[in-house]
């Protein structure tokens, strides 16, 4: 995430978030504004106890007719402050549960808004974004603005009222020991604004560092078994522990200079304390306040600290949440690919004709892949397209499915240019066998009826029927309802393609786009998922990265990519008679082989 947002930006839109839960957050808040002021009249309580006793203790040392210890006016004073006490607990139990849901309730929210938006980022964006630190954004940086919220908001809200009412309390008592007091602000201040400016930066390299560490973990158990049946090890350790030192090292700066204001801030605030103390006791002596209001005035110090105690505290918390919010609303405000279409598109209606009219495209605008790609295919018919590895095959199913739009040209559907069509109405006109089978964890059931939510039991049965894999499903001990794990890997390779291929005649598209990789399978696999291909490709336009001559002899049109242009495009025999490219890669790869035999190509 190169883009980062302000934090003023990212304030005004978690307020968006908030808006809906506004009623609660308003009791909560309500709840605190009663605890705080409770908790702000309790010095002054307190030092009324004090000052009736000192009072007492001074009139029977004086030996006043009369003088004793109102023992009534000091239970009475108690009384008043262990219900200030008791509300003020349930007070702050109120504001608990009401911020707590209100908190929870957002970062639902928040969730969903992630990933939805992930949903409708182009495919483009995660050509420049590791799927780590995406997943990271939506996780790490989630909790962690949860976190702050949580732990932070009503402390804040807290210290900050706690703050005020203290200073109004204090110029209550003495105006000239209140001045000496707030001296601790603009010293505290100075000391958060220096080291805060300094570690700042140091929190958002570790939000990055987090991300970074989360893209490598993925990597790596990702590709486990590649990583040990090459004997890597050692290097996806080395790997692994370079980011996690990186990390290492950008914590431990970040959380090292914001702990360095607690120390200074406390060194301040006890400097402070003794000014006052000395300064009020000369006060008390001269008879200017009570000593009560000495005590009281001390604990309202105190109180006075204990938010700029918290600034501290909680600065590694706030700086890494604001870290974490900046991720977060970056990726919100990313630019999102246009869905609706100008052209209403009826399903029904489409016939399947695809064709590309001087197609230009590149991944990067400076840098052209397909500069003149031109060819037509009618309805039905099957598309054969061969070439080297990196030739463009991948990247010309990309367009047609307008992962990425074209710079130059058009490509049609039925005549209908493709960027005028709803990209959802587009894409539900296609299906897609592809060599990396995708299977979610739940029953093969729900993996088949993915294709199409709405079909019943039977129709799913006739697909897995017509793909050959009716039979396997039933050696099973439960048969349709028997799950597949996360990783997919309690099933063959080969059985997880056929289930991609019922899951594909479920759905009935007009247009079929195939990885026909079959070279990872048995004899008896590979037999059945040539069938149900077959099968599948029947009646339907199809076009297919071929692995097999007897896919590309059988084709209705071949197309011949290199360097991302089409360099010859006809039939199997009508290539063959022209003795270029095609005729050159045929005879070199297919000499002495048969019908049968697989080209590697891809």
């Amino acid at each position: 995430m190169n883009r980062k947002i302000g934090w003023r930006q990212c304030m005004r839109e978690l307020l968006k978030f908030v808006r809906p839960y506004k009623g609660k957050f308003l009791v909560g808040l309500g709840a605190i504004v009663l605890a705080t002021g409770l908790y702000a009249i309790n010095p002054t309580i307190e030092g009324a106890v004090t000052t009736q006793l000192a009072h007492d203790a001074a009139g029977i040392l004086e030996g006043v007719t009369g003088a004793r210890v109102h023992f009534d006016l000091v239970f009475r004073i108690l009384l008043i402050l262990g219900l200030c006490y008791l509300m003020r607990a349930l007070s702050q139990l109120v504001s608990a549960f009401f911020l707590t849901n209100a908190i929870q309730q957002i970062m639902h929210d928040l969730r969903n808004a992630l990933q939805k938006k992930i949903q409708r980022l182009p495919v483009r964006y995660f050509d420049d974004h590791a799927f780590g630190d995406v997943l990271s954004c939506v996780t790490n940086d989630v909790d962690t603005l949860s976190n702050a919220l949580q732990q932070t908001l009503a402390k804040v809200l807290t210290g900050v009222l706690t703050f005020v009412l203290a200073v109004i309390m204090m110029f209550r008592i003495n105006v000239v020991m209140t001045l000496v007091a707030l001296l601790i602000i603009p010293l505290t201040y100075l000391i958060t604004r220096t080291f805060v400016k300094r570690s700042q930066k140091l929190f958002d390299l570790q939000q990055k560092t987090v991300g970074e560490l989360n893209g490598t973990i993925t990597e790596l158990y990702g590709g486990f078994n590649e990583i040990l049946l090459y004997n890597k090890q050692e290097a996806a350790v080395e790997k692994f522990q370079d980011v996690n030192e990186r990390m290492g090292k950008a914590a431990f700066r970040a959380q090292f200079v914001s702990s360095l204001i607690s120390p200074c801030i406390s060194l301040v605030t006890y400097l402070i304390i003794g000014a006052s103390a000395v300064l009020g006791c000369i006060f008390v002596i001269q008879g200017s306040i009570q000593v009560g209001n000495l005590q009281a005035f001390i604990r309202y110090i105190w109180q006075i600290n204990d938010p700029l105690s918290q600034v501290s505290q909680l600065s590694a918390q706030v700086q890494s949440a604001f870290s974490a919010m900046g991720r977060i609303f970056t990726l919100l405000s990313e630019e999102e690919e246009e869905q609706k279409g100008k052209v209403a598109l009826e399903l029904s209606k489409v016939k399947g004709n695809v064709t590309f009219d001087h197609v230009r495209f590149g991944y990067q605008d400076d840098k052209i892949l397909m500069d003149d790609v031109s060819f037509e295919v009618r309805q039905g018919q099957t598309v054969a397209l061969v070439g080297p590895t990196g030739a463009g095959k991948t990247t010309l199913m990309n367009l047609l499915l307008r992962f990425y739009d074209v710079q130059g040209g058009s490509i049609q559907i039925d005549g209908v240019d493709v960027r005028d069509m709803d990209r959802e109405k587009l894409r539900e006109l296609f299906s897609l066998v592809l060599q990396d089978t995708w299977l979610f964890s739940g029953s093969i059931y729900e993996n088949i009826r993915y294709g199409r939510l709405g079909a019943r039991k039977d129709e799913v049965i006739e697909a897995a029927k017509m793909a050959n894999v009716h039979h396997f499903i039933r050696t099973l001990s439960h048969g349709y309802d028997s799950m597949i794990n996360e990783e997919g890997n309690n099933i063959s390779q080969g059985e997880k393609q056929l289930l991609t291929i019922a899951r594909a005649i479920l759905k009935d598209p007009q247009i079929l786009i195939l990885d026909e990789a079959t070279s990872s399978v048995d004899t008896r696999l590979e037999r059945l998922l040539q069938e149900a291909m077959h099968r599948v490709m029947k009646g339907r336009t199809s076009f297919v990265i071929a692995h097999r001559l007897s896919t590309i002899r059988d084709a209705d049109l071949i197309l011949v990519i290199e360097n991302g242009n089409i360099v010859e495009q006809g039939t199997h025999e009508s290539l063959l008679e022209k003795k270029g490219v095609y005729e050159r890669l045929y005879h070199s790869q297919f000499s002495g082989q048969s019908v049968d035999e697989s080209w590697n190509a891809e």
